[in-house]
């Protein structure tokens, strides 16, 4: 089974995240921060992965850094669940449309990170939440991570709208790249037999 646990603590932060690969869409999330709470929720389901997240971070400060090391934890899970990558697809993109929302995110787990992040959010805010943190979450993961990640606003008006197909075309787009290729399943899918 392609899992990982990750146990993370700092002063700021006490996170406890596991991650299983293929697994059904079940999440068990309680980070503090209800939206992001919903965007973990809205990845497992729409990924196919099971999530777990416990996060006790310094919200009374605000929440960035709960924000920031929830990204990290789930980087570091989605390497070592991959471990040598052996037989996965390695790209994979996803369009998706949330009513007048388009979002794009394209990967490719590579070994090298790299975000491009052209996520247009119209507001500071949804709800308490301040929406600077998307970026400052994605950032976390793909170093972490280590893999190349594009997500890309093509239309949208509404902030939760933009910031909900983030969540969901990232998780569709992560489950298609770390999927098993079956017809080249002991295979590196680089031509450099390492990744």
């Amino acid at each position: 089974m392609r899992s990982a646990q990750i146990q993370r603590k700092t002063a700021e932060t006490d996170i406890d995240l596991l991650l299983v690969l293929d697994g059904s869409g079940k999440s068990d999330i309680d980070t503090g921060i209800g939206f992001l709470d919903h965007m973990l929720t809205l990845f497992a389901k729409h990924g196919n992965f099971d999530l777990t997240v416990r996060a006790k971070g310094d919200i009374d400060v605000d929440y960035h850094h709960t924000v920031e090391d929830v990204g990290i934890c789930l980087g570091m899970a989605f390497k070592e669940a991959l471990g040598d990558m052996r037989g996965v697809n390695r790209y994979a993109n996803t369009v998706i449309p949330m009513d007048e929302a388009l979002i794009m995110t394209a990967v490719d787990i590579s070994g090298r990170a790299y975000l491009a992040y052209l996520l247009e959010i119209p507001t500071e805010k949804v709800g308490d939440f301040d929406c600077e943190l998307i970026c400052e979450f994605f950032t976390a993961f793909v170093r972490k991570a280590e893999l190349t990640l594009h997500v890309r606003s093509l239309a949208g008006e509404n902030s939760h709208h933009i910031i909900e197909g983030a969540f969901k075309s990232f998780a569709r787009t992560m489950r298609a790249a770390s999927a098993i290729d079956f017809t080249h399943a002991d295979e590196i899918p680089s031509t450099k037999g390492v990744l």
